[in-house]
Protein backbone atom coordinates (compact mmCIF):
# COMPACT_ATOMS: atom_id res chain seq x y z
CA UNK A 1 0.00 0.00 0.00
CA UNK A 2 1.41 3.58 -0.57
CA UNK A 3 0.22 5.88 2.32
CA UNK A 4 0.39 9.57 1.69
CA UNK A 5 -0.07 9.82 -1.59
CA UNK A 6 -3.77 8.88 -2.72
CA UNK A 7 -4.68 12.39 -4.18
CA UNK A 8 -1.88 11.70 -6.89
CA UNK A 9 -3.38 7.99 -7.72
CA UNK A 10 -5.84 7.08 -10.47
CA UNK A 11 -9.09 6.04 -9.23
CA UNK A 12 -9.82 2.31 -10.12
CA UNK A 13 -12.85 -0.12 -9.38
CA UNK A 14 -13.04 -4.20 -9.89
CA UNK A 15 -15.91 -6.39 -9.21
CA UNK A 16 -15.44 -9.58 -6.88
CA UNK A 17 -17.90 -11.73 -8.72
CA UNK A 18 -19.15 -14.47 -6.39
CA UNK A 19 -21.39 -17.10 -8.46
CA UNK A 20 -24.48 -17.53 -5.61
CA UNK A 21 -24.21 -21.22 -4.22
CA UNK A 22 -27.07 -23.69 -5.19
CA UNK A 23 -28.12 -27.78 -4.53
CA UNK A 24 -25.99 -28.12 -7.66
CA UNK A 25 -23.29 -25.77 -7.56
CA UNK A 26 -20.69 -24.40 -5.09
CA UNK A 27 -19.94 -20.44 -5.09
CA UNK A 28 -16.64 -19.45 -7.06
CA UNK A 29 -14.60 -16.32 -7.61
CA UNK A 30 -14.72 -15.02 -11.16
CA UNK A 31 -11.29 -14.44 -12.49
CA UNK A 32 -9.52 -13.08 -15.47
CA UNK A 33 -5.91 -14.06 -17.09
CA UNK A 34 -5.07 -10.82 -19.02
CA UNK A 35 -4.18 -10.57 -22.46
CA UNK A 36 0.14 -10.67 -23.46
CA UNK A 37 -0.63 -7.70 -25.35
CA UNK A 38 -1.34 -5.02 -22.55
CA UNK A 39 1.38 -2.48 -21.45
CA UNK A 40 0.81 -3.36 -17.87
CA UNK A 41 0.61 -6.62 -15.98
CA UNK A 42 0.39 -8.69 -18.87
CA UNK A 43 -0.50 -12.07 -18.51
CA UNK A 44 -1.62 -11.66 -15.18
CA UNK A 45 -4.50 -13.29 -12.80
CA UNK A 46 -6.78 -10.00 -11.64
CA UNK A 47 -10.63 -8.88 -11.26
CA UNK A 48 -12.73 -7.86 -13.92
CA UNK A 49 -12.10 -4.03 -13.63
CA UNK A 50 -10.15 -1.08 -14.64
CA UNK A 51 -9.73 2.83 -14.31
CA UNK A 52 -12.47 5.07 -13.54
CA UNK A 53 -13.96 7.04 -16.94
CA UNK A 54 -15.53 10.44 -16.05
CA UNK A 55 -19.28 9.23 -17.36
CA UNK A 56 -19.11 6.79 -14.33
CA UNK A 57 -21.23 7.90 -11.34
CA UNK A 58 -18.84 5.71 -8.82
CA UNK A 59 -17.02 2.86 -8.15
CA UNK A 60 -19.53 0.55 -8.50
CA UNK A 61 -20.66 1.82 -11.77
CA UNK A 62 -16.84 1.39 -12.81
CA UNK A 63 -16.88 -1.92 -12.06
CA UNK A 64 -19.73 -2.80 -13.62
CA UNK A 65 -18.88 -0.88 -16.99
CA UNK A 66 -15.47 -2.39 -16.73
CA UNK A 67 -16.74 -6.30 -16.32
CA UNK A 68 -19.01 -5.86 -19.00
CA UNK A 69 -16.40 -4.38 -20.97
CA UNK A 70 -13.67 -6.94 -20.13
CA UNK A 71 -15.77 -10.42 -19.58
CA UNK A 72 -19.46 -9.83 -21.24
CA UNK A 73 -21.04 -9.74 -17.41
CA UNK A 74 -24.01 -7.46 -17.67
CA UNK A 75 -24.94 -4.75 -14.62
CA UNK A 76 -28.42 -6.50 -14.73
CA UNK A 77 -27.16 -9.85 -13.77
CA UNK A 78 -24.93 -8.36 -10.53
CA UNK A 79 -26.58 -8.05 -7.20
CA UNK A 80 -23.91 -5.68 -5.94
CA UNK A 81 -24.05 -6.25 -1.69
CA UNK A 82 -21.61 -4.61 -0.67
CA UNK A 83 -17.40 -2.86 -1.14
CA UNK A 84 -14.01 -3.49 0.73
CA UNK A 85 -11.88 -0.74 1.95
CA UNK A 86 -10.48 1.59 -0.67
CA UNK A 87 -6.72 0.27 -1.72
CA UNK A 88 -3.73 2.29 -2.87
CA UNK A 89 -1.48 0.55 -4.51
CA UNK A 90 2.44 1.27 -5.75
CA UNK A 91 1.32 1.00 -9.17
CA UNK A 92 -0.42 4.18 -9.06
CA UNK A 93 -3.94 2.78 -8.22
CA UNK A 94 -6.53 3.48 -5.84
CA UNK A 95 -8.82 0.19 -6.16
CA UNK A 96 -12.38 0.12 -4.77
CA UNK A 97 -13.55 -3.67 -4.59
CA UNK A 98 -17.06 -4.27 -5.15
CA UNK A 99 -18.44 -7.50 -3.88
CA UNK A 100 -21.59 -8.61 -6.15
CA UNK A 101 -23.33 -12.31 -6.58
CA UNK A 102 -24.03 -13.62 -9.76
CA UNK A 103 -25.88 -16.69 -11.00
CA UNK A 104 -23.93 -20.02 -11.59
CA UNK A 105 -23.73 -21.40 -15.34
CA UNK A 106 -23.50 -17.59 -16.71
CA UNK A 107 -21.63 -17.47 -20.18
CA UNK A 108 -18.90 -14.84 -20.84
CA UNK A 109 -16.92 -13.49 -23.49
CA UNK A 110 -13.53 -12.19 -23.26
CA UNK A 111 -12.88 -8.96 -24.71
CA UNK A 112 -9.81 -9.61 -26.62
CA UNK A 113 -7.29 -7.02 -26.30
CA UNK A 114 -7.82 -7.20 -22.95
CA UNK A 115 -8.44 -10.43 -21.59
CA UNK A 116 -6.75 -14.16 -23.15
CA UNK A 117 -9.08 -16.64 -20.77
CA UNK A 118 -11.96 -16.40 -17.67
CA UNK A 119 -11.66 -19.34 -14.94
CA UNK A 120 -13.14 -19.58 -12.11
CA UNK A 121 -11.55 -20.41 -8.83
CA UNK A 122 -13.69 -21.85 -5.53
CA UNK A 123 -14.68 -19.25 -2.78
CA UNK A 124 -13.86 -21.92 -0.25
CA UNK A 125 -10.46 -21.86 -1.43
CA UNK A 126 -10.65 -17.73 -1.18
CA UNK A 127 -12.20 -17.61 1.48
CA UNK A 128 -9.00 -19.93 3.48
CA UNK A 129 -6.80 -17.59 4.99
CA UNK A 130 -4.35 -20.61 5.54
CA UNK A 131 -4.33 -20.90 1.73
CA UNK A 132 -2.31 -17.65 1.03
CA UNK A 133 1.29 -17.26 0.94
CA UNK A 134 3.78 -14.63 1.71
CA UNK A 135 6.83 -13.59 0.06
CA UNK A 136 8.88 -10.31 -0.18
CA UNK A 137 9.68 -8.35 -3.35
CA UNK A 138 11.39 -5.26 -3.73
CA UNK A 139 9.56 -2.35 -6.01
CA UNK A 140 10.44 1.16 -6.33
CA UNK A 141 13.60 0.56 -3.94
CA UNK A 142 10.86 -0.49 -1.32
CA UNK A 143 10.60 -4.74 0.00
CA UNK A 144 6.75 -5.28 -0.04
CA UNK A 145 4.98 -8.27 1.35
CA UNK A 146 3.77 -10.16 -1.38
CA UNK A 147 0.57 -12.31 -1.12
CA UNK A 148 -0.13 -15.53 -3.32
CA UNK A 149 -2.89 -18.23 -4.11
CA UNK A 150 -2.47 -21.21 -6.30
CA UNK A 151 -5.57 -22.79 -7.67
CA UNK A 152 -4.32 -25.50 -10.37
CA UNK A 153 -1.76 -24.09 -12.94
CA UNK A 154 -3.26 -20.46 -11.73
CA UNK A 155 -0.85 -18.13 -9.60
CA UNK A 156 -2.75 -15.80 -8.19
CA UNK A 157 -0.87 -12.54 -6.44
CA UNK A 158 -0.18 -9.04 -6.22
CA UNK A 159 -3.35 -6.49 -5.80
CA UNK A 160 -5.62 -9.35 -7.14
CA UNK A 161 -4.29 -11.64 -3.83
CA UNK A 162 -4.20 -9.18 -1.54
CA UNK A 163 -7.91 -8.17 -2.66
CA UNK A 164 -9.21 -12.13 -2.10
CA UNK A 165 -6.83 -12.10 1.23
CA UNK A 166 -8.99 -9.03 2.32
CA UNK A 167 -12.35 -10.46 1.34
CA UNK A 168 -11.59 -13.46 3.31
CA UNK A 169 -10.73 -11.51 6.22
CA UNK A 170 -13.78 -9.79 6.56
CA UNK A 171 -15.73 -12.88 5.99
CA UNK A 172 -13.70 -14.15 9.10
CA UNK A 173 -14.29 -11.38 11.08
CA UNK A 174 -17.93 -11.29 10.16
CA UNK A 175 -18.79 -15.29 11.36
CA UNK A 176 -16.35 -14.79 14.74
CA UNK A 177 -18.73 -12.21 15.56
Amino acid sequence: MVKGKENDLRKAAVLIPVTRQDSEHESHIILTVRSENLRSHAGQISLPGGTRDAEDSDAIATALRESEEEIGLLSSQVEVIGKLGDMALPSGFHITPIVGLIDPGLSFTPAPDEVADIFQVPLELVLDLNAYEASYMTYNDVERKVLELHYEDYRIWGATAAILHHLAMQVAKHRRS
